[in-house]
Formats: C-alpha cells, structure tokens, sequence
C-alpha cells in the first residue's frame, strides 16, 4: 500500500484530474487527486527546459513546495522524425506568434507541420507522441517516467475528437488517427495513459 494519501496535479484542466484518478484505481492505489483549481495561487511555472523530463520536474517540484504535498505534473509533444525531433517541447507553441495571433494555436501548429512535411514520402513521414510524468514528494524524493506513442503523420487532418495534432497522428497498427478513436480508444494506447500508469506502478512500488 502506498504511503500517499493526497496527489495534487499541477493542472488546471478539470478533465487531467478524473484520468489520474482512474489510473490509481485501477493499479489499487486509493489516492485522493487534487487539480490546481484547489489552490488558486499556485504559481504558474515557465517550461523553459530542453526536454520532457525537464519541464514535468519543474512544475511537479514547483507545487510539491508550494501545497507540502506530492505533486504530479506532465510535459507532453509530438516528435517528427523528419524535423529531427521537432517540434518536441515546442509542440504546443511551434507556430509561434502567427498562431498566437491567429486565434487557434493548435491549427496553425498543424498546418505549420504539415507544410514542412509537404514534400515528404509516406515511408519518412515517421513521428511519435512523447510523455514525461514526474512525481515530486515534499522531502525531495523525485520519480520519472516515459510514455511514448509511435506512428506516422497524415497529409491532412482527420477527425473532430482530440486536439493538438491529434487529426493528423496515426499510431502504429491503425488506418485512423487519434481524432477518428473515441476516447477511449485513445487513452488506452495514449502516451499519457502510457506515462500516468507507468507512474502509478511507481508510487506502489513506494509502500
């Protein structure tokens, strides 16, 4: 039995705290899961970080210091093995101001994506989902962990569920994107769902 009773996750997405809560549950972990709306003054952390890892322990350490609680916290992107690795930790802001301008970051993302693959063949149009949970304990203690996602890119977006580049992502072994899957479909395989039950197999491990 694990020794945590309480996990906050440094989010404000309402939606993140139910999945993380379900996942504890079904490792046999009963956790109580706190999102950031609990704590309106928690400080909002810059991912200035190179890498995945990078980022997720910042905001996870950020709000363990900040609550006294063990805090969970994610970094998330898409890999493109045609732009070496990018746009990686870049992901959600690759179309930089011109999205921001825009009005929907996610589109011009995509289609900023999608034009620099505009010349690529399906064989090189190779990419992945990439995951980085941290848990950040009070007295200092740190755990990690990766989930990955492997696929290829569509030439163009299919799919109204998801978000991000979800409606241009195939994963391995399917003829749809993540935008095509219901819910649950995805999570199933996500690299989220990937990363959080790696994770709960950590904080187990913990008791």
């Amino acid at each position: 039995m694990s020794p945590i009773s309480t996990l906050v996750l440094a989010t404000r997405n309402a939606k993140k705290v139910p999945e993380l809560r379900a996942i504890l549950g079904e490792a046999g972990l009963d956790i109580e899961v706190r999102g950031l709306d609990g704590y309106p003054d928690a400080p909002e952390v810059a991912e200035t970080e190179p890498t995945f890892t990078g980022n997720a322990l910042l905001k996870a350490r950020a709000i363990a210091a900040h609550t006294g609680l063990p805090a969970v916290a994610d970094d998330s992107g898409l890999r493109v093995d045609a732009l070496n690795g990018m746009p990686g930790v870049l992901s959600a802001r690759w179309s930089g101001r011109f999205g921001a301008r825009s009005g929907d970051r996610d589109a011009a993302n995509l289609e900023l994506v999608l034009d620099q693959l505009a010349d690529t063949p399906p064989q090189r149009r190779g990419a992945e989902f990439v995951c980085a949970a941290a848990l950040a304990l009070p007295d200092g203690e740190e755990h990690v962990v990766e989930g990955v996602l492997r696929g290829s890119l569509a030439t163009e977006p299919r799919g109204a569920n998801g978000f991000g580049y979800d409606p241009i992502f195939v994963p391995e072994g399917q003829d749809r994107t993540t935008a095509e899957m219901s819910p649950e479909e995805k999570n199933a395989i996500s690299h989220r769902g990937v990363a959080f039950r790696a994770l709960a197999g950590r904080i187990r491990e913990l008791g």
